[in-house]
């Protein structure tokens, strides 16, 4: 039986060298030569003010929210229909996650619905880049200056992704990226925060360097370093930075792959969303995106489990994303929904998440398509 993986993380041979490199020569800790490529790398791809690489998206959000000032209190708006971490970060500093529904479409936060969820204590705004597509951030940025609040772009899975020629990340005030094993490039546990304005870049190095101004010591700015506000070591071993840079050199053929692969699973399965028997993912206008990701929405909840069951029973792995958080025990316990939830929930039960990765051939992605045939064929009977 064939047997086709959900995902199989990035890998380059140039990786193991430059690892090996790191160990020669004695740095494997953290800011050493990869981790000065990667940022580097970033910063010029992406146009940010400052990027510093971090241990993971997480420990990325986490230094956003001491760089907002987010404190007890404090309410963040976002949708429920994300990875944890986004509400983790905030909930940390003891904040309350406002979520709120998102559209349809995109499966990303709609941005129509935020105004109203503002309230005096509401102090930042975290949209989330779904599968690699943007949110409606013009009008998410205008609200966010009307009101005087900072916005925290979680773009864990939009690296190499634009808006309206913007890479995201880089819009609003903090952004964040994921290198996770299941990420289009991967250090295997890692992330990175982009930073806008540089009035952010010190306080950022010193939280990001356990409180001190150590950063500043080792650019010879200062003659000794010292612990100087509260911080965390956010920092990731340079090992994991050589295994990240060997991917960032072939950055384009690594997306080149993966959007042949989306775009021929979107031309196999389009006539099959013409007979109104599945939806498929949406870019709009303005976008681009990453091929993070490719979905298909089945009818409802039961559906979505059969097609399941059927594609793991032919050796092809398919998985559903994310509960939504405001259903969650600790979503309950830290949040509150506001407004209706209208799609959050139908649409995250309706969603399955084909097999999608570095190395997945066009053969597969045909095998695959012919087995979702087969499985709709079978619903009609």
């Amino acid at each position: 039986m064939i047997d086709i993986k959900f995902n199989v993380p990035p890998y380059v041979d140039k990786a193991a060298d430059y690892i090996q490199e790191c160990v020669k020569n004695q740095k494997i800790c953290g800011d050493g030569e990869y981790t000065k490529k990667c940022n580097a790398w970033i910063e010029e791809r992406t146009g940010t003010g400052k990027c510093l690489l971090t241990t993971s998206c997480t420990h990325a959000t986490e230094l956003a929210a001491l760089l907002c000032d987010i404190r007890p209190g404090d309410e963040v708006i976002m949708p429920s229909y994300t990875f944890v971490s986004t509400a983790d970060a905030f909930v940390l500093r003891g904040a309350i996650p406002v979520f709120v529904d998102i559209r349809p479409d995109t499966m990303n936060i709609d941005e129509t619905l935020i105004e109203d969820a503002i309230t005096e204590k509401t102090r930042a705004i975290v949209p989330v880049h779904y599968a690699g597509v943007a949110c409606e951030m013009d009008t998410i940025m205008d609200i966010a200056r009307r009101h005087n609040l900072k916005v925290v772009e979680d773009a864990a899975q939009g690296i190499m992704a634009t808006y309206k020629g913007k890479a995201l990340g880089t819009i609003g005030d903090f952004g964040a990226y994921s290198f996770h094993e299941t990420k289009n490039y991967s250090m295997g546990e890692g992330g990175a925060l982009l930073i806008r304005d540089q009035k952010d870049v010190e306080e950022a190095e010193i939280i990001r360097e356990k409180g001190t101004n150590r950063s500043k010591f080792f650019r010879g700015q200062i003659d000794k370093y010292t612990w100087v506000n509260y911080g965390s070591s956010y920092l990731p071993s340079d090992m994991n930075a050589a295994y990240l840079y060997a991917q960032l050199e072939i950055a384009d053929e690594i997306n080149e792959a993966r959007l042949a692969c989306w775009n021929r699973y979107y031309e196999q399965l389009k006539p099959l969303k013409d007979a109104g028997k599945i939806d498929l993912p949406t870019v709009p206008e303005g976008c681009v995106h990453n091929a993070h990701m490719f979905y298909i929405k089945a009818r409802d909840l039961e559906q979505r489990t059969r097609f399941i069951s059927y594609m793991k029973e032919n050796g092809v792995l398919v998985v559903f994303h994310y509960i939504p958080l405001h259903t969650a025990p600790a979503g309950q316990k830290f949040g509150r929904f506001h407004g209706e939830d209208r799609y959050t929930t139908r649409e995250s039960e309706r969603l399955a998440r084909l097999p999608m990765y570095y190395g997945l051939t066009l053969d597969q992605v045909d095998y695959i398509c012919g087995l979702i045939k087969d499985f709709f064929e079978l619903e009609e009977q």
